[in-house]
């Protein structure tokens, strides 16, 4: 059985408390975590970098 986690990474952030507090409030109100919400702006901005920039290739 393939783990699916075995390139996961921790990635820790220092954040306001109300800033964090309502991003949460937010994230729960659109069902998903803070962390599914933080991956989502991620790609996002992964995939905006990348339309105009060109695909970022990582060395293996």
């Amino acid at each position: 059985m393939e783990n699916k986690k075995v390139n996961e990474k921790h990635f820790g952030l220092r954040v306001d408390g109300d800033i964090l507090a309502k991003f949460r409030y937010a994230c729960g109100f659109h069902g998903r975590s803070a962390n599914a919400q933080i991956i989502q702006l991620m790609l996002k901005f992964i995939a905006e970098y990348e339309a105009e920039h060109g695909k970022i290739e990582l060395e293996k």
